[in-house]
Formats: C-alpha cells, structure tokens, sequence
C-alpha cells in the first residue's frame, strides 16, 4: 500500500552497549577478591580502572566478603588493601552496575561492630569517601607517595557520613581546614592529623603491616573483640554508664576460658595457645 512500516516499530533501538551493561558487569572480575591465609583474611579492592569507587558492585563484595571474615573462626586479622594507584576513590558518581545491598554506613558498622581487627594496607590515594574506609580502619598503614583529601565540597557535595568517623580522630582546627578546602594533602599530614597510623616508603608498606599483624595475632580472640569494642562504645558514653558497662565487660573477659588459657600460659613464661606457631 506504500504506507511503510507501523510508527511501533521506527522507535529508536537502545544502543546496544545499554544491553550488554549487566552480561558486562556480571562477566566482570569480581569488586573484592578475598583470599586466607595463617589466620590473616585479604580483602582487596579489585576495581582500579574505576579508582576502586563505591558503586553498587563494590559495597556489596566488599560487605559480603568483610562479613564472611567477621563471622569466620579461622580468621582472626583482617587487611583491606587495593589493586591499582587508588585505594578509594569515594562515591561511584556513574551510578552503573548492580544496585547496591549495602550503604556506606553499613560498611562503616560492620567494620566498627565486627568483631575482628581490620588493618588498612592502603597502596593509592584515598578520596571522599575513600577518606572514610581508611580511617575506619583499626590500624592503617599507607603508602607515603599517594596523596588523601575530603574532596567532596568540590563537586558541591559534603562528607557527612564519613564525618562520623573522621571528626573524632582529628582537632577541630585540623578537620575544618581539611574539609571546607577540599584540599589533597600527602599520607605523612593524614598521619600527622590522627586520621591515620603509619606512612611509610612503598618498600616498606608489606614489612609495617607484617609487623602490626604480628602483634595483633597475639592477642585472644575474644579479648580482642572486647577490647575493639571499648575502642568505639565507651568514649560517647556517659561516665557512670561507662563504668558500669566496663565492669561488665572485665568480669565477663576474667572469667572466661581464654583467659585462664592465657594466664597459664603467661605464668609458665609459653604463647597462649591461640598464638600462631612459627613457620619452620
């Protein structure tokens, strides 16, 4: 009849890379790899052409994966480290991918309520929110070559949530100017400001962090647990709450099997048996 084609059928066709996003990202490598090794769970940010930015993909790996550790007996130190010239780049402002499961103050509590120590190993720079998982962690040590900054207010934004964890390590003084400039500053000034523990050249980062987690295995696991917990319940509590909730703690620590383990083993001048042995 000469008419042509139904109007349905001319509507444009989405472009075939909007298809093949989800094959794409579900053939992906995975956000976080994790491996155990001796007691000691790796946890690596695995996404470095992203700048290991907290997309859908990453959260949920990296909050099932610190999970898995937290609730796993044979793992007793846990390292967060990364792939690439970025430890965390903050907020995946592309928005693709998986929708996430978890949010960021998920991430914060489960590395804050778990039960294990989490060492940062941190090889790259650290933005926005990036700025947060590193000061999350319980013991950080970074390569002294990578840079870190709050830079959020440079895309008119703020770094609210991380501020929870960040204000408490720093001085008002020291917060203020590294959050309202949006400022980068070199890992030694991160050390310096109490954000983080160590900077180190980068030859030395496996040896620092070798060393940390060879005092952390020391420690009983559940005393360990306990005392993580003093470290971020007791300074927002009020002082009789506190005490009362320490005394707890202390008689629950003191009665314990691990302790008695432990101050046998003190007394016969022996490793307490949770200690790992040396490798011949």
């Amino acid at each position: 009849s000469g008419k042509g084609p139904p109007r349905s059928l001319l509507r444009p066709i989405a472009p075939l890379a909007s298809l093949l996003a989800p094959m794409v990202d579900a053939a992906a490598d995975p956000a976080t790899l994790l491996s155990v090794e001796a007691g000691v769970a790796t946890i690596t940010l695995n996404r470095p052409k992203e700048k290991n930015s907290l997309g859908g993909p990453m959260l949920n790996s990296l909050c099932d994966n610190l999970k898995a550790c937290m609730e796993d007996d044979a793992v007793r130190v846990i390292v967060l480290t990364n792939v690439g010239n970025t430890f965390c780049a903050g907020a995946n402002l592309k928005g693709v991918g998986e929708a996430p499961r978890y949010s960021l103050v998920d991430l914060v509590k489960i590395m804050h309520e778990g039960p294990k120590p989490i060492v940062g190993r941190l090889n790259g720079h650290c933005l926005g929110g990036g700025v947060g998982i590193a000061a999350a962690c319980d013991v950080s040590v970074i390569n002294e070559t990578c840079e870190l900054g709050f830079t959020e207010v440079r895309i008119g934004v703020s770094p609210a949530i991380i501020s929870v964890v960040c204000l408490p390590k720093m001085s008002r003084a020291d917060a203020a100017e590294l959050m309202l400039s949006g400022e980068k500053v070199p890992a030694a000034h991160a050390v310096k400001v109490g954000l983080l523990n160590y900077a180190v050249a980068p030859g030395e980062l496996d040896a620092k962090v070798n060393e940390i987690i060879s005092k952390l295995v020391r420690g009983g696991p559940s005393a360990m647990a306990a005392t993580k917990s003093l470290v971020y319940r007791v300074p927002s509590m009020p002082l009789e709450e506190a005490f009362k909730w320490t005394a707890g703690v202390s008689m629950k620590c003191f009665g314990s099997q691990e302790a008695q383990q432990g101050i046998m083993a003190f007394n016969q001048k022996k490793d307490a048996p949770w200690v790992p042995k040396p490798k011949l």
